[in-house]
């Protein structure tokens, strides 16, 4: 790439036209999508907090008519993105390399997966760890099916996998790939909207270009505010079950706005090395923690369980990819699956712009099993230790039921409570949630403030501190009016019109694979010359044309 200076009105990340630019490395401010983006988020934050009632009666309306009229489009593409990440994987575009032909991978396989282990723990898991199965177990997915049953087991671990595995990670898969291919290959710098170059070609377009980049930002920041309004239901949750401290409306948007707070303080102070210890330091918690459990709870049921959740999730996933409301659960669709995708999709700038940055020099095949295979494996540990232990704790009299019907939060700390060191394990969840949240907002934010400077991958401070602020506002808010509902009714409506950007995306990342040096070359190479005629034939022609000029 080339380093040339820039005019900072026209910084561009690649060929004229390519949306977001490489910013300086103080980030230059991309002002029509910044201030479209805050006066946005402003106003709903303002709607919100005004008129409560007004604004969730308004946003569950636009979200009944999304899920009534569209929600087979969101069916149809999380599954086109699994089908069109394993083409791509096994395609001839598999040996294609995220970079230059000779290139090595920036990072070793090790560390790269490692990684990959970080980018696929979360809030999200904490949350849903529990909470999923035995839902799933006591309300079956599918109708004719007894609650309670090796059915209603097996069902929910079918659905529970299908949510979080191989449909979530293609999805990051392809828009990871997809930046990772313009901003290493193609050399247009790792702005999200310069993927687009294929498409939108031309100053004219730029408009379009920055209304990318605008959607990105929402799809972000709502995706983001959703997990963290999870993270604090949930520590909520286990300072209740711990120090009796009540759970409410009023202490969860208190502990927004605390840890906002340290967010802000930790970016003012420059500490970013210690936030990424302390990530790392929360995977290796997280997983000491899913350890104890596999220990002193049903080790051998969790052993038998998690090889036949994999086989049975294998078998069911043409059903539950293609299921829509057809057939009625429709109601059930939305609370569940589409939530999801839409979750997904709305996490898609921030996981695809970090898969695609910690994957240089790797292949697309490589890239495409690594990210999807590793994470799915992850999920299927995770699901099966604590979903695993949740089922057989209820079929042995403890009524994990009861405590997720009243608070879903609480459903982790009421199986905790039944084994050893209850107390430990809790405090445990609740610090692991809470630098989640710090580390997760911090992360976002500087993608939001990357996002609003053409892509700069050292955006201003101030910036990051005021989207994280953004952040947590947004969070609190949805909360204050509405609970989890109100956060997962406004990731939907976010992430609707995001859906068809991602399908953009995959058009111009097909556009620019057809004309890789790397597939233009082999044709090349296949197509055989015309065969040179023998020499007694060239002779024989030459004297047919000497006697023929002759003549």
């Amino acid at each position: 790439m080339s380093d040339s200076a820039h005019n900072p009105a026209q910084v561009q990340s690649g060929p004229p036209g390519t949306a977001s630019a490489q910013a300086p490395s103080k980030g230059v401010l991309d002002r029509p999508v910044f201030y479209t983006s805050l006066v946005v988020v402003l106003a709903l934050v303002i709607l919100g907090v005004a008129f409560p009632t007004g604004f969730a009666d308004v946003t569950s309306s636009v979200l009944d008519g999304l899920v009534t009229n569209f929600s087979w489009a969101f069916v149809l593409t999380a599954t086109g993105f699994v089908v069109f990440a394993a083409f791509l994987a096994f395609s001839k575009y598999g040996r294609i390399r995220l970079g230059a032909d000779d290139e090595k991978p920036a990072f070793s396989r090790a560390s790269w997966i490692a990684m990959m282990f970080s980018a696929g723990m979360g809030i999200g898991l904490m949350f849903y760890g529990v909470t999923e199965p035995i839902s799933h177990y006591l309300t079956p997915p599918l109708a004719g099916v007894e609650p309670g049953t090796d059915a209603a087991a097996r069902q929910a671990m079918n659905y529970t996998l299908f949510h979080w595995s191989l449909h979530p990670w293609a999805i990051y898969a392809v828009v990871g790939l997809a930046l990772a291919y313009s901003a290493f290959r193609k050399g247009r710098g790792i702005g999200f909207s310069a993927a687009f170059a294929p498409l939108f070609r031309g100053r004219t377009n730029i408009k379009a270009l920055r209304a990318i980049d605008v959607f990105a930002i929402f799809a972000t920041l709502f995706g983001s505010a959703t997990s963290l309004g999870l993270g604090v239901v949930q520590i909520n949750g286990g300072l209740t079950e711990v120090f009796g401290i009540e759970s409410n409306i009023w202490v969860q948007v208190g502990l927004i706005g605390l840890l906002t707070v340290c967010f802000v303080v930790s970016a003012v102070s420059g500490i970013s090395r210690g936030i990424k210890w302390l990530s790392n330091g929360n995977m290796i918690a997280a997983l000491v923690l899913l350890a104890f459990l596999f220990i002193v709870g049903p080790t051998v049921f969790i052993l038998e369980l998690i090889p036949s959740a994999a086989g049975n999730y294998l078998f069911a996933l043409p059903q539950m990819a293609t299921r829509t409301g057809a057939f009625g659960g429709q109601d059930w669709l939305s609370a569940w699956t589409i939530f999801y995708w839409a979750w997904w999709v709305s996490w898609t700038p921030f996981v695809g712009s970090f898969l695609a940055k910690i994957s240089r020099g790797r292949t697309i095949r490589e890239f495409i099993l690594g990210v999807v295979a590793v994470p799915s494996l992850v999920s299927l540990v995770w699901f099966g230790v604590w979903g695993g232990t949740a089922i057989t704790a209820q079929n042995n009299g403890v009524d994990i039921a009861a405590a997720n019907a009243e608070s879903q939060e609480s459903a982790m700390f009421a199986l905790l409570a039944e084994y050893p060191l209850a107390s430990v394990t809790a405090i445990l969840v609740v610090l692991l949630v809470a630098v989640f949240f710090i580390s997760g907002a911090d992360a976002a934010s500087i993608v939001l403030g990357s996002l609003s400077s053409f892509g700069s991958e050292n955006p201003k401070k101030w910036l990051t501190i005021l989207w994280g602020t953004m952040t947590g506002a947004v969070a609190a808010v949805l909360l204050f009016i509405g609970s989890l509902g109100a956060l997962q009714t406004l990731t939907i409506i976010a992430a609707a019109p995001f859906v068809l950007i991602m399908v953009g995306l995959c058009v111009a990342l097909m556009m620019d694979l057809s004309k890789d040096p790397a597939i233009v070359g082999a044709k090349r190479r296949r197509t055989p010359a015309a065969p040179a005629l023998e020499p007694e034939r060239q002779e024989e022609d030459l004297g047919t044309a000497e006697e023929a000029a002759a003549r």
